[in-house]
């Protein structure tokens, strides 16, 4: 007898395949419309809050220097936070008040030479245009407002040597008109640096809960990288100040000092703070005449050099490194979104807009490199 085969069963064919193809272009398709309305909220943003963000990137620049500053205080002196943060913050307002007194009054004793000096240089330079055919000819092709001939006789250069003074004059209103954002800044950078975890925690309660670890993270890295921008910029700004305001001193110009700061804070500015605190110190040379105007040309043109080519590359290797196309472009891009407060903290923005996007990308493998 034998035994009947079992009967086997059949198993249930596979389910049909799905449309990968399909779902992947759907996800795309989500992915790219995702990514523009967070770009289009972003740009709206900085687009219509651009001076309140300024502001408020100010005052967390101004915290983290205070905050570094009491934490080399509280790493080496074994100070309390609080006790190192106000140490710093008084030194600094002593720093300020000791240099404005200073210097204020000399400054506006200057201020006054000056503008007696470039009166005399236009008297000057007109007349020796006015002596020759060649000046005749660039002065009937200057407009009347720069002392030419063009649309009218009653332009003079004379007068414009008043305009430039009086622009001067409306300079130091406008500086009084800011003087209120400032303070705003100063004291908000305070406060942000009084209770530092207060505020990142109150920031990350803002993320949901799945992105708060990543969040943190990058919030951390966007801070090492400002302090580490700061320490480096301070250190650049320290020395191109004191070569600035010994060299001035040896040539014999006045306010040396003031004009050394001047063009240590203007060189928070890379590329372009260098002229802009060569400027003033080359319209007061000015008033003692032509040789130590080109010797304070010459002065600041050793020290950018030096600056930009020896000093600058060994502190970058230290701190932050940015490639000088990227700073360019980015005081030229924040120039032009915010105004001259976005040429002033483009370097900054831009560091910390550097280690975030290096915290959201992976790295590149050796054989993916260029």
């Amino acid at each position: 007898m034998t035994s009947e085969p079992a009967p086997t069963h059949a198993e249930p064919p596979p389910p049909p395949a799905e449309d990968t193809s399909e779902t992947a272009w759907l996800g795309s398709i989500t992915h790219i419309l995702r990514l523009t309305i967070t770009l289009t909220v972003i740009a709206l943003t900085v687009w219509l809050l651009g001076d309140v963000l300024t502001v408020i990137f100010a005052a967390t620049l101004f915290a983290v220097v205070l905050h570094g500053l009491s934490r080399i205080l509280v790493k080496h002196l074994r100070l309390p936070y609080g006790w190192a943060l106000g140490t710093v913050t008084l030194g600094l307002i002593a720093a300020v008040v000791l240099l404005v007194w200073g210097s204020g009054p000399a400054i506006v004793n200057e201020v006054s030479r000056l503008q007696d000096a470039l009166r005399q240089q236009e008297a000057y330079v007109r007349s020796m245009l006015e002596g020759s055919e060649t000046g005749q000819m660039i002065l009937n092709y200057l407009p009347s407002s720069l002392g030419g001939h063009q649309g009218g006789s009653g332009g003079s250069l004379a007068s414009l040597g008043s305009r430039i003074a009086g622009s001067m004059t409306g300079l130091v209103g406008s500086a009084f008109g800011v003087a209120g954002t400032i303070v705003v800044v100063l004291i908000a950078g305070l406060y942000f640096a009084m209770s530092p975890s207060v505020y990142a925690n109150g920031a990350l309660r803002l993320v949901p809960v799945a992105q708060r670890p990543r969040a943190r993270a990058l919030m951390l890295r966007a801070g090492h990288s400002l302090w580490a921008w700061v320490a480096g910029q301070s250190l650049d700004m320290l020395v191109v100040g004191v070569l600035s305001g010994v060299g001035l001193w040896f040539i014999g110009v006045p306010l040396a000092l003031a004009l050394g700061v001047l063009a240590g804070l203007c060189n928070f500015i890379p590329y372009i703070g260098a002229i802009l605190g060569a400027v003033p110190a080359l319209l007061l040379a000015l008033s003692l005449g032509t040789r130590e105007t080109i010797m304070v040309a010459a002065l600041y043109s050793v020290i950018q050099f030096f600056e930009g080519n020896v000093l600058g590359p060994v502190i970058q290797r230290h701190a932050v490194q940015m490639p000088p196309a990227i700073t360019i472009l980015s005081q030229t891009l924040f120039g032009a979104i915010l105004g001259f407060p976005g040429l002033i903290f483009a370097s900054p923005l831009t560091a910390a807009l550097l280690a975030i996007f290096d915290g959201l990308t992976p790295p590149l493998e050796d054989d993916e490199r260029v």
